[in-house]
């Protein structure tokens, strides 16, 4: 955690809002990550990328794991990060995933859809 400033504020993909769940300071961001662990106890991360210019930043990965009630996890996220001082200072995260019903969820542009046979 001592890559966030005190003030950091982290937009997780899934909540209440267009922007979905967002904690703001630096022990509320600690308890949003946790969140992204929880229920996931075999969670990997890989395929990642990470690119940085000037106090922005990107990361993409592919989440993989077993969700509660055994299905598969697989997930395709990419966070934007803006840095002032050398400290993350917003943190908001982007998934993409595909359950068996076809229905995908892109916050990029805020809505659901339901995929097309």
């Amino acid at each position: 955690m001592d890559f966030f400033a005190d003030d950091s504020v982290l937009e997780m993909p899934r909540g209440p809002h267009p922007w979905g769940q967002r904690y703001i300071g630096k022990d509320k961001v600690r308890e949003g990550i946790a969140t992204r662990f929880a229920g996931v106890a075999d969670v990997q991360y890989g395929k990642d990328r990470h690119f940085v210019s000037e106090d922005m930043g990107i990361s993409e990965w592919t989440v993989t794991g077993t969700a509660p009630g055994g299905s598969r996890l697989e997930v395709h996220d990419t966070d934007h990060f803006e840095f002032r001082n050398g400290k993350g200072v917003k943190r908001d995260s982007h998934w993409k995933s595909l359950n068996s019903s076809g229905f995908h969820c892109f916050q990029l542009v805020f809505s659901c859809t339901t995929r097309a046979s």
